[in-house]
């Protein structure tokens, strides 16, 4: 018998208020602390700002805008709402879920690092040598060629964030995904307010924040720093890799969907330069106790946070510490909770299973698969490996090819229609132009570019035998599985509530 699926058997929210922090907490995640501030410093500036808001306006909030359309028209995580569009485009719903899939089993490990070095910054646990206690003490890494060795001192914090994040998640939508939030949320923005606020006061901050506004304006001529501010926006904002489709898709019918896209896009944009901020008269006050120039000192992502920031928090004092580290361990886990529910999701959908047994039957295997991979010895190199090609050849490859089939299949007008049933923001037709014209050529750039170069140069002078394997192989097998994901039936045959047919 076929099972009828409508809006009200789905759980929600409890309000848009809820929705919006939940969306704000996916998308304030560690590129926003960890990558904006140097992506800006090394792309011009204060002059940078300039590209970087083109981006929002064209290619941000017009795909959050495409994104909650369809989890809200459509009611589904993102295969289900992909398959009730047009049955043929299941597979790039299950594509985005492989995606989710392959984040989550490295963004748990940053996070349990980011707990660990929260402790850390009251004792001081790092010593002098801070590069040689994360890659030797903390990590283990091997010092020659490629070993998978296993590292019981990741593993403790590992497994820790696993079952939180499965234990919020298990709680459900609204008592788990939503309360969390709720929490969570507000205690990061306190916490980095009170960051920013003690970095201005540090002597040096001035110097820092100098090095990262002033703006080169010859930057503006350069095509490789446009492609930076959409690349930021593009992967800052969570969009194109269902998290946002699942997200609304717990929205109830009558929600107001383009407002609530221009407060998420703003606020995670606010939190970005907040970070920046922080970061850089945190950079500018250890460059000016060393007696160096900022550039000397600047950079982004693990080395900034687990080298660079230890330095910082020796000089400036463990409360530095504890508010970066503790800001890091939020952020990461907000995001992380967000990844994870597009794959327990569909497992739903797909399944007709109860949220208790998806979160079993995502969660073990991931919690096992996070700390075989990356509870090794090889765990950095793989890590570093996954991320780049999951993020450059996976997200990039599923939105590119997602949105063209979206156009071919003629379905952005009535997705426009959809989300100006329920909005307070209209949506002209400018918004079919950027979302299935000028978003499309740049992120074909994007993706050539980056594949000409990696095919040209290889990857982070790692063994080509390791980038063919876990780079390349895992980037197209994403694309095999999904599609064989897609073949599979259905536990109950989907009624697709909004022509009510058969689908």
């Amino acid at each position: 018998m076929a099972q009828q699926h409508t809006p009200s058997s789905r759980e929600t929210f409890s309000g848009r208020r809820a929705f919006i922090i939940a969306a704000i907490g996916s998308a304030v995640g560690l590129g926003n602390i960890w990558r904006f501030p140097y992506i800006t410093y090394e792309n011009g500036g204060g002059a940078f700002i300039i590209p970087y808001v083109v981006a929002l306006l064209t290619a941000g909030i017009p795909l959050l805008f495409l994104d909650y359309a369809i989890g809200h028209k459509y009611r589904g995580a993102a295969p289900l709402s992909f398959r009730r569009m047009t049955r043929s485009l299941e597979t790039f719903g299950w594509w985005q879920v492989m995606i989710n899939i392959i984040i989550g089993t490295y963004y748990a490990v940053v996070l349990g690092w980011a707990a660990m070095y929260t402790y850390y910054s009251f004792t001081g646990a790092w010593g002098t040598n801070h590069a040689d206690f994360f890659f030797k003490e903390v990590l283990q890494m091997a010092d020659a060629g490629v070993s998978f060795d296993f590292v019981g001192t990741v593993t403790g914090p590992l497994i820790a964030v696993w079952l939180v994040c499965l234990g919020i998640l298990a709680l459900g939508v609204q008592k788990g995904i939503g309360k969390s939030a709720a929490v969570i949320m507000p205690l990061l923005i306190v916490m980095f307010f009170i960051l920013v606020g003690t970095s201005l006061t540090l002597e040096g901050a001035a110097k820092g924040l100098d090095a990262l506004f002033t703006p080169d304006w010859s930057k503006l001529y350069d095509p490789k720093v446009w492609i930076a501010a959409y690349s930021q926006i593009f992967f800052s904002l969570s969009i194109c890799f269902g998290i946002m489709i699942t997200y609304a898709s717990y929205l109830k019918p009558k929600t107001d969907l383009s407002g609530s896209g221009l407060v998420v896009g703003f606020a995670n944009s606010s939190f970005e330069v907040l970070a920046g901020i922080g970061v850089f008269a945190a950079l500018g006050f250890i460059a000016t106790a060393n007696n160096q120039q900022v550039s000397e000192v600047a950079t982004s992502g693990i080395g900034l946070a687990f080298i660079a920031f230890p330095a910082i928090i020796d000089k400036a004092g463990w409360i530095i510490g504890v508010l970066f580290f503790g800001s890091l361990t939020f952020a990461a886990l907000t995001s992380l909770i967000s990844v994870l529910e597009v794959i327990i999701a569909a497992v739903q959908d797909k399944l007709q299973a109860r949220r208790a047994k998806a979160v079993f039957i995502v969660g073990v295997p991931m919690m096992l698969a996070s700390v075989l991979l990356f509870g090794t010895t090889t765990g950095l190199p793989m890590l570093d490996v996954f991320d780049n090609f999951v993020n450059k050849f996976g997200i990039v490859a599923v939105a590119l090819f997602s949105i063209q089939a979206i156009v071919l299949t003629n379905n952005l007008p009535q997705l426009r229609a959809h989300i100006n049933s329920v909005s307070s923001f209209q949506l002209g037709k400018w918004w079919e132009i950027v979302v299935g014209v000028v978003t499309p050529v740049v992120l074909s750039y994007m993706l050539l570019s980056e594949v000409s170069d990696v095919l040209k140069n290889g990857y982070g002078g790692y063994p080509t035998w390791f980038v063919n394997t876990f780079g390349w192989g895992m980037a197209i097998g994403l694309i095999v599985v999904s599609h064989l994901l897609s073949k599979l039936a259905w536990k109950h045959e989907t009624i697709d509530f909004t022509k009510g047919h058969k689908k």
